[in-house]
């Protein structure tokens, strides 16, 4: 912890993550609750949601709803199922709701989950995830593993599968992913 307020150093962490931090990331860089609370009032903070902030002067991003979401999750959280489908742009997939992978570990805590915020429990690897601007998000082939395995629809699943075969995106046709498609009667595998 700092042992004075170092507002570059809240905004550089703010930068990273699209111009958000949490009140943990303030208190590393020096900024109690009281200080966090007088720069609410006077306008150069924001608060989305309990414990995460908004630097008010921050270029606006399209990865701002997702980079709130996983800073909730305390920054364990991977954008994962039909959600990480859109960020991959594999899909048409619009979802209503925001899918998380938090740890398994996870699934013995009591937490108040976000609205639209479906949270599912599993271990991702470092190799099964990528990025996409500030948030991680599952791999095209854990993804698309994922979507079968939840059975999220079939032709969503059968148009990301094709998408990200001719992007190159995994090294050849994924057998879950067709046996669940063939079972939904879709695809031509």
């Amino acid at each position: 912890m700092a042992d004075k307020p170092d507002w570059d150093a809240l905004y550089e962490i703010a930068a990273s993550q699209e111009g958000y931090f949490t009140t943990r990331q303030a208190a590393e860089a020096g900024y109690s609750r009281p200080l966090l609370a007088r720069h609410l009032g006077n306008g150069r903070i924001s608060r989305a949601r309990r414990g995460v902030y908004r630097v008010v002067h921050f270029p606006p991003s399209d990865h701002e709803d997702p980079t709130v979401v996983w800073l909730w999750s305390d920054r364990a959280g991977i954008f994962s199922h039909e959600t990480a489908l859109a960020l991959h742009d594999l899909s048409d997939a619009l979802p209503a709701k925001v899918h998380v992978t938090v740890p398994a570990t996870w699934r013995r805590r009591r937490l108040k989950v976000p609205a639209r915020v479906v949270l599912h429990y599993a271990d991702i690897t470092d190799g099964e995830q990528t990025w996409s601007g500030s948030v991680p998000i599952t791999s095209p082939r854990r993804t698309l593993l994922d979507c079968a395995a939840d059975r999220v629809q079939p032709d969503l699943v059968e148009q990301a599968h094709a998408q990200a075969l001719r992007r190159g995106l995994i090294a050849g046709e994924l057998s879950a992913v067709q046996a669940y498609l063939s079972d939904a009667g879709g695809g031509a595998w």
